[in-house]
């Protein structure tokens, strides 16, 4: 039994384990037999708790005695479970050796109710935390520069506004292109377009001002926070990173290469309020840069254009108004297909409306004006309502289908689409919500409730758009998805593209890291499928597999139950009962100046005629 129980605790601690008992009271740690293998010291040498605290880095968040003795959880008869991670320093705090520890184990009360006895397990896990270190590099930092990268500089920004807006001052946001990129990558390769962005990179952050912000904002393109900067101030800080380029060539393994810079720049707030305006108004600068001869600088100004479309908006707000009160709104169904075999596993719901002259056209023109106009929220219940109805008369169907980001990250307003799934939970199984990565990962908290609901109703999850956004991979861990949808403009003409290959290929391989199914947006060519499956994506969806059709694509449909008395009572109720709710949904978001826009009352014989159509359909 000795010799049985010696080479399991060797087992142990080969695979990096070593068990323990610490007598509280008494301050003694007893350690399990070639513990010393795990802890890379003589455990004589940390036999109590004050002689291990005194091994411990000093600069540990928290320490096994705070976690344990200052926990607040009361042991109510089977001990009190912790886990905690630290530095431990085998040589001691003058020595430079070091390793990581997972520590957990429980705690058992003594009578009086305080900890006295811990029992608990050291288990190494430098090899882990050196990829925790990675990944929260990655998180924060752009892999090819070491800059920031977009998630850091949307900090940045908000932070610099925050800032200016308190001290009524102002502060600039510029976007700076390398507007040659894509002639480098065809002429010598995009291994020499990444020295070419390195090399900027280098160049702009050497330029900058202490307390200014640089980031690699997207592939060619670089973000730049300048605080305290006003209108005069951009100009010359435009002029300073223009130099960079200028000042000499960039010597790269093929040969000497010039930079070609552009640069779009906004002054905040004055111009723009917020992270996200101000980076479409830098943008909305550079596309004017770029019309121009290298070199060039825009700022942005208001124009009439912008006015003009804005007063646009009131119109539709109406037309979505009277889209949802017309059910006007349908859905139609895009294949999404196996990456190796080509042969559709789901389908995607994508939004459809029947336009004033009969016309069935996209809608997804009406999503953004809909989140800015707080109406939103309404076209993504109708859409659920649809996707139900679909998936009650098709059994074999699986779709997946859009959550704005207003929806997904609202608690007051989320949980009417999980109630819509809730009373149709037999169909969440062949659901898949679809919530764009910007939205996922910027408002976390809420994210990941909204996705454990519809997790523990049965419904899959795919993060849509990835790789657009300012990705954070720690954050990425936590959310219980299935499926990341990749970007279309990274996938699209990627045969043609060394950058974005590049890149694609790194968003897959993290995914089989995390153990998600990749799904490629915009597929339109055989060559690029060819890639993506020879770099294991798991599902592709574009024209090359067929278009979205209103037409279910599926055969089988169940038909309608027959009409009784009963169930007639209670279709009539139901419909009433929306009505009701859809009405005050629609006055609370455009209330009339005199009086709330609401119908006529139906009569019985209208709702008895509404129902029967219904039944026929």
């Amino acid at each position: 039994m000795g010799d049985s129980s010696g080479l399991t605790d060797r087992a142990a601690a080969d695979s990096g384990l070593a068990a323990y008992h610490w007598d509280i009271a008494q301050d003694v740690i007893s350690w399990s037999p070639w513990a010393a293998q795990v802890l890379g010291c003589d455990p004589e040498t940390v036999s109590t708790g004050r002689q291990f605290a005194a091994f411990l880095d000093p600069d540990n968040l928290t320490s096994r005695y705070d976690t344990v003795m200052r926990g607040g959880t009361q042991d109510v008869g089977g001990g009190v479970p912790f886990r905690i991670e630290y530095r431990f320093m085998p040589q001691g705090r003058t020595g430079r050796a070091s390793q990581w520890l997972e520590d957990q184990g429980r705690w058992h009360a003594g009578l009086d109710g305080r900890p006295a006895h811990v029992f608990g397990t050291l288990r190494r896990i430098d090899e882990r935390h050196r990829q925790d270190q990675h990944l929260s590099f990655l998180g924060h930092c752009d892999a090819l520069t070491g800059l920031m990268n977009r998630g850091r500089m949307m900090e940045s920004l908000g932070g610099a506004l925050a800032a200016a807006e308190r001290e009524n001052s102002a502060c600039s946001f510029m976007v700076i292109a390398i507007t040659n990129l894509s002639t480098v990558n065809e002429a010598y390769g995009f291994e020499v377009a990444d020295e070419v962005i390195l090399a900027v990179g280098k160049r702009l952050a050497r330029v900058a001002r202490t307390g200014d912000a640089v980031a690699r904002y997207s592939g060619s393109k670089f973000g730049i926070v300048l605080n305290n900067c006003s209108r005069e101030d951009l100009a010359f800080a435009a002029e300073r990173f223009l130099g960079t380029a200028r000042e000499s060539v960039i010597e790269t393994e093929r040969g000497p290469v010039w930079a070609l810079l552009s640069i779009g720049a906004v002054v905040t707030p004055v111009h723009a309020a917020d992270p996200a305006v101000a980076i479409a108004r830098a943008e909305e600068a550079l596309t004017q840069a770029r019309k121009q001869p290298a070199g060039d600088v825009v700022i942005y100004e208001p124009s009439e254009q912008r006015r003009s479309e804005r007063s646009g908006n009131a119109r539709h707000a109406a037309e979505i108004v009277r889209c949802l009160k017309e059910n006007r709104f349908q859905l139609a169904f895009q294949p999404v297909v196996d990456g190796a075999t080509g042969e559709p596993v789901f389908h995607e719901a994508l939004l459809r409306m029947t336009s004033d002259d009969g016309r069935i056209v996209p809608a997804g023109h009406l999503i953004p004006i809909a989140e800015t106009l707080g109406l939103v929220r309404l076209i993504d219940k109708a859409v659920a309502e649809m996707a139900v109805e679909v998936l009650a008369r098709h059994p074999s169907a699986l779709i997946s289908l859009n959550m704005s980001g207003t929806t997904a990250t609202d608690p007051r307003w989320y949980p009417e689409i999980l109630s819509i799934i809730a009373r149709n939970r037999e169909l969440a199984s062949r659901m898949i919500i679809e919530i764009t990565e910007t939205v996922a990962l910027g408002d976390l908290s809420h994210t990941i409730r909204f996705v454990e609901e519809l997790r523990f109703l049965g419904c899959s999850v795919a993060i849509d758009d990835f790789g657009a956004g300012y990705t954070s991979f720690r954050s990425l861990r936590a959310l219980p998805v299935e499926y990341l949808k990749l970007d279309g403009t990274f996938c699209r003409d990627l045969s043609e593209n060394g950058e974005n290959q590049y890149y694609v290929r790194s968003l897959i391989d993290l995914a089989r890291t995390f153990g998600l199914k990749t799904v490629a947006e915009w597929v339109e060519t055989e060559e690029d499928a060819m890639l993506l499956r020879r770099w294991g994506v798991d599902l592709m969806q574009g024209r090359l597999f067929g278009m979205a059709e209103l037409t279910p694509p599926w055969s089988e449909e169940v038909p309608p139950a027959p009409l009784t008395i009963a169930g007639f009572e209670r279709d009539l109720e139901g419909e009433l009962a929306k009505l009701r709710r859809a009405i005050t949904l629609l006055d609370r978001a455009f209330p009339g100046r005199d009086e709330p826009m609401r119908p006529a009352e139906p009569s019985f014989a209208d709702l008895v005629s509404d129902t029967a159509q219904r039944r026929a359909r």
